[in-house]
């Protein structure tokens, strides 16, 4: 019965999520000892809970990256704007970065992956599942250009809420099983290696991109995330992506997660799907330029 109290109330903090009832950061768990006021660096006072929670590490927060890895996870140049450059100029150029890939510069693609990836690549913007506002997936959805929040409790099930289409995941803190349903987020399995979050993900439905320039997944991908605090406002985030059926071997990736330290720090309401109404169905649109019907008579 604990148990189930506990998921409803992880359940009912995702859902003041989604509506727009956004969750302040780090609140005081009063199961874990009294919260303590610390000063940011531009010296207004926040509230951080206390340094551990029910023995582990306490990584309750909103985090986000500063990593552009999201547009591409390896090494590379800026670039012009993928779409309507005429009109976008500089503000949708891509930005440089110097990659977040461990070991390699590229991702070991099997050849007849390789050549899906860049089909995928090929297709972007439009094709990206990002830009029609489907779920992101994991791991594209710590490093996408939004915060995230971890809700943990003393013990049990953890949470990750997610701004970006208000998507979320249930992290279940026991043994990796097989779970019974592919998922454009799949199902998680979290256990404490020392002071170490490392969640297991299975089961996303292969409609999954990593980026923006088509890098993806396959269902039978195990997605191996590790999350180190470091500090108490950074998290080293590592991440082993494991799928046979597209690469020659695992893979990894590895960036920082930084705390947002705003005292009025908190996930907002981005819904999108309204955003991508003219991208996925603009084509159904009769005879665009002159706003007449296709049935109109002659």
């Amino acid at each position: 019965m604990e148990r189930l109290w506990k998921c409803a109330a992880a359940a009912a903090a995702v859902l003041l999520v989604a509506q727009g009832g956004a969750l302040a950061a780090d609140q005081p768990a009063k199961a874990a000892g009294k919260a303590k006021a610390t000063r940011t660096a531009g010296g207004a006072r926040s509230t951080v809970g206390p340094a551990t929670l029910g023995g582990h590490r306490n990584l309750k927060s909103i985090w986000q990256v500063l990593s552009v890895a999201d547009w591409d996870p390896r090494p590379h140049d800026a670039g012009q704007a993928p779409a309507a450059p005429e009109l976008l100029g500089a503000l949708g150029a891509v930005p440089p970065g110097l990659g977040v890939l461990l070991g390699d510069t590229d991702i070991p693609y099997k050849a007849e992956a390789k050549a899906q990836q860049q089909m995928n690549k090929a297709s972007a913007p439009k094709g990206d599942p990002e830009a029609a506002c489907y779920l992101p997936g994991i791991p594209r959805a710590t490093y996408i250009q939004h915060p995230f929040q971890i809700i943990q409790a003393a013990d049990g099930d953890m949470l990750m809420a997610y701004q970006y289409a208000a998507a979320n995941r249930l992290i279940k803190m026991q043994k990796v099983e097989v779970p019974p349903i592919d998922t454009w987020m799949g199902t998680s399995y979290g256990n404490w290696e020392g002071n170490t979050l490392r969640v297991v993900t299975l089961s996303q439905n292969g409609m999954t991109w990593l980026d923006r320039v088509g890098d993806y997944l396959s269902p039978n991908a195990t997605v191996t995330e590790r999350f180190t605090l470091m500090d108490h406002d950074h998290i080293r985030y590592n991440v082993t992506i494991d799928d046979p059926t597209i690469y020659s071997k695992p893979w990894k990736m590895e960036m920082v997660l930084y705390r947002r330290v705003e005292p009025n720090a908190q996930i907002l309401d981005f819904r999108c799907v309204p955003f991508a109404d003219l991208l996925v169905y603009g084509d159904l649109l009769e005879n665009k330029s002159t706003g007449a019907s296709s049935n109109t008579p002659k």
